[in-house]
């Protein structure tokens, strides 16, 4: 599958997850996406809390159940969807995926979006989080199986 279709899937995989966001505070839905190094998509949603401080985000939502399902080195890619206009993950997300962009040894492509149309941005992670602190400034460098 051509990088621009296969990125325009993913998107559309997180805009599907939206429908599953628990934001009955904020009103506002979150989708996010994750492509595996094998093709699978796993999806997440944002899931408020009436505390606010204990929301997730979708896309820390869709990397935790990466990681449940022991995939977390396999991650390729993650998009996230929502808003009228092409978001783009909160400083908490870009930390969570800072992690897993050094756990499974690659770049991964951040792939944003708004709930619909054709807009959408690539980002790198080390673009959206530029001098990051992880896993290898701990010592931390082997993959994660």
């Amino acid at each position: 599958m051509r990088k621009e279709a296969s990125a325009k899937a993913l998107v559309e995989a997180a805009r599907t997850a939206m429908a599953h966001a628990h934001a009955p505070y904020s009103g506002f839905a979150v989708g996010a996406a994750v492509r595996l190094t094998d093709g699978q998509i796993v999806t997440g949603a944002n899931f408020e809390n009436a505390s606010h401080g204990l929301s997730l985000c979708a896309e820390t939502v869709v990397l935790a159940t990466v990681n449940s399902l022991g995939r977390l080195a396999d991650v390729e890619a993650i998009a996230v969807a929502g808003g009228k206009d092409c978001i783009s993950p909160c400083g908490r997300c870009r930390q969570v995926m800072h992690e897993a962009e050094q756990i499974a040894g690659r770049p991964i492509a951040v792939y944003c979006a708004a709930a619909s149309g054709d807009a959408m941005m690539e980002h790198g992670v080390a673009t959206l989080l530029p001098h990051a602190f992880g896993p290898a400034d701990l010592g931390v460098t082997k993959k994660k199986s």
